[in-house]
């Protein structure tokens, strides 16, 4: 599983500085905490439960499961008979047995520079706990599920806390994702209640939230599920009232009264108004370990997008353990995660995680590149940040201007650097080491997924050597295989479908509202397996090295998306009679979508048909899946069977000629047409 000695040879190190003060300090701690968390999970997680608070004790086996569909069904349970509810965990432990009330849980910086606040523990939990009071005045209970549609504020924090601590299920859906996406979501989780915004800017870009959310609401009232509630924060509109805590939060510098903010009184509620009158007191629901924690949808192969759920107990100790030993977290840090709460970084390591180590971390709302490429180095100076984690794209786009943007300030705080949401490839990975943490910064390179809750492949800061772009080793608990097509487990330097063993407490539980997909999607291919979805290759020092998506999803720009839904959005139109979406390299994004059309027949295409394409995809999915190029296709190349050869797209696609056996097409003339009509820019 790993070497037992650390590697001598193309490795980098971190600073000794980091070495004398972390957690883990050695490759040969690494190793024997490993081992006792693989050999003795009850041992090892019981000792970092011992940390939290529990209203009753947990009993018998600590972690149990099964992930052979050949023995019966599906499951993961940890710490069976244990009660506790995470929000207690994350702000009520930290103020009054910590004593943290004082020390800041966030500091929030704007779109806009200068526009900023910070808020303490205890305002934090004072906030939450008026919130919640909110919830269960509008009729929300435990058990109950609610739709979160909101930008990058501090009250996107304070609303999923709020319905952890009365035991309701959130639902976030990203701030970028579209009405009609949106909409699936609702329908899919069967939400109760919506949480939304008027608007926000993404640097000068105006997003006019609430009427995407108005058209979401009636997209769900015609297929005949109406949400009887929307409670919306004024962001941009000015709010005359004040709060009961006598704060207009957050004070948008950047205001926007001219917006046009629809209004149903039969609907809609203000979040101000609601506060008014709220109690700051707000007894927390004991919840059992396995209760739902929270569901986030992640692409499916299918198009449909599937309902991720994680739990209480397991997630809580996961997300804070992973924090605090892959930053190395100290009581003194300053944390930057620039992940969006909308994906799973942003609720994992962004509220969970540190909140539960009481941290202080920055809460970005903002670009990297607004309104300057050096924005962000001048974030990380202005609060001295010292452990920073983004996402290779980030990274990829900034090394594009050059290192004197970064070096225009001194980023002297910074102590570790980390990536997240996709591979990173070794040319970004040393400008990241060399310029922006000057050699003297360690890369936590992390690989895991919506479905694994945390980090499970991971360097750790001052214990393992590092090699550009390795996701290195296996997280405690995590016991990683490498399968051959077969589901034979292969040996040494191989590569492969990466597979997980045996659960870790953070892992999946199922997606919501369907098992069987559940099953299938993880379980069925190889019994006895967690499948990733993932390639991977290990190398002659036992480095785990990812080697991308084996089913049909794309990672762009560090987010999932599925062909399939890409496809299926492109065939609403009515001129396209067919579609297919393959993936092809982007300097930046890492993939871009490459989408070929079947007209029909009579259909002319130009660049109007393309403006429409393109728009549809937008309105259907997200900004974040709009086509980079769009070809033409007459025909495709397919089986005899009817079934489209994507292998072959993807080497049109790259103009790469080297096809390989294409004796299976049933006309194989197509291809060398699609080559003569290949895309060579970007539309």
């Amino acid at each position: 599983m790993i070497p037992d000695k650390a590697p001598k040879e193309d490795v980098f190190h971190g600073s000794g500085d980091l070495k004398r003060e972390a957690h883990i300090s050695s490759f040969e701690k690494y190793k024997d905490l490993y081992l006792k968390s693989v050999e003795n999970p009850e041992e090892f997680w019981g000792d970092i439960a011992k940390d939290f608070f529990w209203k009753t004790k947990h009993t018998g086996q600590f972690l149990d499961y099964n992930f052979d569909v050949t023995k019966g069904e599906i499951f993961v349970k940890c710490m069976g008979g244990a009660s506790t509810n995470i929000c207690y965990n994350l702000l009520d432990r930290n103020v009054h047995e910590k004593k943290l009330g004082d020390k800041v849980a966030f500091y929030w910086e704007g779109n806009e520079p200068g526009d900023e606040m910070m808020v303490t523990y205890r305002e934090l939990l004072q906030r939450v706990c008026q919130f919640a009071n909110v919830l269960k005045s509008q009729g929300v209970k435990k058990g109950d599920c609610v739709s979160i549609y909101m930008p990058m504020v501090v009250e996107l924090v304070i609303a999923m806390l709020a319905c952890a601590r009365i035991g309701a299920i959130h639902s976030i859906v990203f701030a970028g994702f579209s009405a009609e996406s949106l909409c699936e979501r609702i329908l899919d989780s069967q939400c109760s209640l919506l949480i939304t915004a008027d608007g926000f800017y993404r640097g000068d870009k105006l997003i006019n939230l609430k009427l995407l959310a108005d058209e979401a609401l009636r997209k769900c009232r015609e297929k005949g599920f109406p949400v009887e509630k929307c409670i919306m924060l004024k962001h941009l509109s000015k709010e005359t009232e004040e709060t009961a805590l006598g704060s207009q939060s957050p004070p948008a510098k950047r205001s926007c009264p001219d917006l046009q903010v629809p209004w149903n009184p039969d609907v809609d509620l203000c979040w101000h108004t609601l506060l008014l009158g709220a109690s700051d007191e707000c007894e927390p629901e004991w919840c059992e370990s396995e209760d739902p924690l929270f569901i986030l949808y992640t692409s499916g192969s299918t198009g449909k997008p599937k309902g991720v759920l994680h739990t209480v107990s397991g997630y809580m100790l996961y997300t804070a353990t992973t924090f605090k030993l892959v930053f190395d977290y100290q009581p003194e840090d300053i944390y930057w995660c620039t992940a969006d709460i909308g994906w799973i970084t942003g609720h994992s390591y962004i509220t969970y995680g540190p909140l539960a180590n009481g941290a202080t971390s920055v809460l970005f709302e903002g670009l990297p590149t607004y309104p300057d490429v050096s924005r962000m180095w001048e974030i990380v100076d202005k609060y001295h940040v010292t452990k920073f984690y983004t996402a290779p794209t980030a990274i990829r786009l900034l090394m594009k201007y050059g290192s004197e943007p970064v070096q225009k300030y001194k980023r002297e705080s910074l102590k570790v650097l980390g990536t997240v949401g996709e591979p990173i490839n070794p040319e970004a990975w040393l400008w990241y080491y060399n310029v922006v943490g000057e050699k003297r910064c360690p890369i936590v390179d992390t690989f895991w997924q919506t479905e694994t809750g945390g980090h499970v492949l991971t360097p750790l800061p001052a214990a393992t050597p590092m090699k550009p772009g390795s996701a290195t080793f296996p997280f405690f608990g995590v016991v990683p295989a490498i399968l051959n097509e077969s589901g034979e487990e292969l040996e040494g330097p191989s590569e492969g479908y990466l597979v997980f063993k045996q659960p870790w407490p953070g892992v999946m539980r199922t997606v919501y509202g369907n098992y069987q997909r559940f099953e299938t999607t993880y379980f069925k291919k190889f019994p006895g397996y967690y499948v990733t979805g993932d390639g991977c290759r290990r190398d002659k020092d036992g480095y785990y090295w990812i080697t991308g998506r084996i089913d049909d999803m794309l990672n762009v720009s560090g987010h999932l998306l599925s062909t399939a839904e890409v496809e299926s959005a492109l065939v609403e139109h009515e001129s396209v009679a067919e579609a297919a979406v393959v993936g092809r390299p982007h300097p930046v994004k890492g993939e871009s979508l490459y989408c070929f059309v079947t007209l029909s027949e009579g259909v002319m295409y130009n660049h109007t048909l393309e403006a429409q394409l393109k728009k549809q995809v937008r309105e259907k999915i997200g900004a974040i899946a709009t086509p980079d190029y769009i070809q033409n296709a007459p025909g495709l190349p397919k089986t005899r069977s009817g079934k489209i050869m994507r292998r072959v797209l993807r080497k049109i696609a790259c103009n790469e000629r080297d096809l390989g056996d294409i004796s299976t097409l049933a006309d194989a003339s197509v291809v060398e047409q699609l080559f003569q009509n290949r895309c060579t820019t970007a539309v």
